[in-house]
């Protein structure tokens, strides 16, 4: 082959590589590796932070127990201070712009209390559960209670009595008893309108809090646009989408997701996507703390870090999708 021939074959071959170079970097570009933006909190390690889609810490604070945490739509932190207390704070100088002590209420003075939920709502109110005296109260601004509602509770006991508690669009409130393993949706007078008894699927409670343990304590549950509810079991360490008439469509248990366990199955976030958030509390260092999956149960994104984070996150909010923000419904209102 003369040299001419070489060089023009040599310059159709480059050519065409870098053609499927061209092909294949936009292939590579849309499969990169997905970045999220989220806030978590771990009571093992005392610490709610900001984590930004790099992975570095934007903000941080010091915290003792807790069960729930709202990012809110002006950038201010929705979170407890203690079992009794919730504040809100504004992380850039964190100063505390609101803040509400269950244990300082004339009508609680006395008694066994503890918040495991809240929520800002859409009218600027604030919900609060209180479990031990069994109310759900909704506070103005300036801490007057302008509505209470009387919870019905089995087994009662202010550490059980409830997990997560989200009022919903009709103006029904979505509550998690932990200790009865039901989630029940009652009208704003008391009356329930829906439950469901987290099933144990034939198999026998065991003690415990990591992938060992086993039980119904329900942790969340988030009422879907379909009418559907989506169920974090806790120590079921499943996820269960439910319809109204309590049939299981769709579910997600413990040992499904390769190489990952699932173990205290705590708060849950639906994305817009229709990606769900899982909270894998109590699982150990082996699995990550928090797991994004999509309807194919296809691991999407995870999380593992237990220098920042200890085995005790149980809570979470996704607050960016691969540079785009998510949109709160609301003051403070997820989906």
């Amino acid at each position: 082959m003369n040299s001419g021939a070489f060089i023009r074959r040599f310059t159709g071959v480059v050519t065409w590589g870098l053609a499927l170079l061209t092909v294949f970097g936009v292939t590579l570009a849309s499969a990169a590796e997905p970045t999220r933006r989220f806030i978590a909190a771990d009571s093992s390690k005392h610490r709610i932070a900001i984590i930004d889609e790099s992975g570095k810490t934007e903000w941080e604070s010091t915290i003792g127990a807790l069960h729930d945490l709202h990012v809110l739509s002006d950038g201010n932190v929705l979170l407890q201070l203690s079992w009794t207390e919730v504040a809100e704070i504004h992380p850039e100088d964190g100063r505390v712009v609101w803040r509400y002590d269950a244990a300082q209420r004339p009508e609680n003075i006395g008694k066994r209390l503890e918040i495991h939920a809240f929520q800002r709502l859409a009218n600027g109110r604030t919900m609060i559960a209180e479990s031990g005296p069994g109310n759900i109260i909704e506070l103005d601004e300036t801490l007057n209670v302008v509505h209470t509602m009387a919870l019905k509770v089995s087994k009662p006991d202010p550490h059980r009595d409830t997990r997560l508690v989200r009022k919903l669009k009709s103006g029904n409130y979505l509550i998690c008893h932990e200790g009865d393993g039901r989630v029940c949706e009652y009208d704003p007078g008391g009356r329930i309108v829906w439950e469901y008894e987290v099933p144990l699927f034939d198999r026998k409670p065991a003690a415990g809090h990591g992938v060992e343990a086993f039980g119904n304590q329900c942790f969340s549950a988030i009422r879907l646009g379909s009418g559907n509810t989506l169920i974090g079991t806790g120590n079921g360490h499943s996820i269960l989408e439910v319809t109204p008439a309590q049939q299981i469509i769709w579910s997600l248990h413990q040992n499904e997701l390769p190489g990952i366990q699932l173990a205290w199955v705590t708060s849950l976030q639906v994305l817009p996507s229709g990606n769900i958030l899982i909270n894998n509390c109590h699982a150990g260092p082996n699995n990550p703390q928090l797991i994004e999956v999509n309807r194919e149960k296809r691991v999407v994104w995870s999380f593992r870090d237990f220098d920042r984070f200890g085995d005790s996150l149980t809570n979470s909010q996704i607050l960016a999708v691969d540079g785009e923000a998510i949109p709160l419904d609301g003051p403070g209102l997820l989906r």
